[in-house]
């Protein structure tokens, strides 16, 4: 699932050996270790809850398909005795039945009435009562429904206006490598297809991108008529960081990222090695920089909305600052291709961005409580 290398593990051991010192980088390890093995014990828990929910199901589908088949048999051995017990009870009427002198159709006393006792159909008073708490949740799934609706039309509008210039694109993204290549070296497409479904994915995520400030606004939209007004004031602010931050990331690692890793890339290999990368697996790498950064870019507002949220405190962020030095090489390792450059420009970034998130978190906390002190 991850492209997971040697060297990465290496980093990753030299900087948690570094912030750690050896004493606790040891301690380090073995909490580690002790989690992963919790977490693989709970893995394993569940596969077999859901392993013995399995075979319940399977027990209980076979005692629904014997108890209806022992219904349909119950039913053939009751049919005829139910036929007879109709046609005697017709004999019985027709023998006690009194001679008619006018034909008159009243009923008299002691006859027994021939016509079948219905049910009583009940009336809409009677009926049950419509359970009206399911009425807002029906509501909100509607809107709900709408506002998706909405999103999907804008992507579809922002990717009809983007695909005539499907190419031009492409051309834009791929620059940083093109510029690179040897004289007499250029990109190929190993697929027959390739060179219409690359450009044409390559617009569906610009398309996505492009209409991400709309369909946070939905989100917004949906999620603001349960928020407090206090609420509202703190959600909209950080919205709109978090869109132009996930912005930012794509920006560095596009004008900052790319001409570096590109540079090292097509420099380090033999020299009677031509470099012709494939336009597909271009696409594939660039996008996968392009969402890691932008997600790394949000680092401040995750570390800000717990510190307003009351999750934590700018102390015990900063008291955790050797975990987090890890955690971003690690988190530079799964989320990059497997090279130590990639994995260093995504790193060393989000614990930058992790400080300036504690400072923030430090700033608003001190305004919030002036605001809340006594005159």
């Amino acid at each position: 699932m991850f492209d997971i290398g040697f060297f990465e593990l290496l980093l990753i051991s030299i900087v948690g050996l570094l912030v750690f010192g050896p004493e606790q980088f040891l301690d380090a390890v073995r909490t580690t270790l002790h989690w992963i093995k919790k977490f693989r014990r709970s893995v394993d828990d569940v596969r077999l809850e859901v392993q013995r929910e399995l075979h319940n199901d399977e027990i209980l589908k076979q005692l629904k398909d014997s108890a209806s088949e022992l219904e349909h048999e119950i039913r053939d051995v009751a049919a005829p005795v139910t036929e007879k017990m109709a046609a005697i009870e017709q004999e019985v009427q027709a023998e006690i039945q009194p001679s008619s002198d006018s034909g008159t159709t009243a009923n008299k006393p002691g006859r027994i009435s021939s016509r079948p006792i219905l049910n009583k159909v009940p009336d809409a008073t009677e009926a049950e009562p419509h359970n009206d708490t399911m009425q807002p949740l029906v509501a909100h799934l509607v809107e709900l429904r709408d506002r998706l609706l909405r999103a999907v039309l804008a992507i579809l509008v922002a990717f009809i206006c983007l695909f005539p210039f499907a190419n031009e694109i492409y051309t834009f993204v791929s620059q940083p490598l093109r510029e690179l290549l040897p004289e007499g070296s250029s990109m190929i497409a190993t697929e027959v297809a390739s060179p219409f479904l690359t450009p044409f994915k390559l617009t569906l995520v610009v398309a996505v991108f492009a209409a991400i400030p709309y369909i946070l606004f939905q989100v917004w939209a949906f999620v603001a008529p349960g928020m407090y007004r206090k609420e509202k004031r703190l959600a909209f602010p950080l919205l709109a960081s978090s869109v132009v931050l996930f912005y930012a990331g794509a920006a560095f690692a596009y004008f900052v990222v790319f001409p570096l890793i590109f540079a090292f890339f097509t420099s380090v290999g033999p020299s009677d090695i031509t470099v012709m990368t494939d336009i597909n697996r271009y696409l594939d790498f660039v996008l996968k920089l392009f969402f890691a950064f932008g997600i790394a870019f949000e680092i401040p507002i995750a570390a800000i909305i717990l510190i307003l949220t009351g999750a934590t405190t700018p102390e015990k962020l900063a008291k955790k600052r050797p975990w987090i030095i890890v955690g971003c090489f690690i988190a530079g390792m799964l989320l990059t291709p497997p090279d130590v450059i990639s994995q260093s420009l995504l790193a060393l970034p989000m614990w930058l961005l992790f400080e300036l998130g504690i400072i923030f978190g430090r700033l608003l906390q001190r305004r919030s409580s002036q605001a809340g002190a006594p005159p």
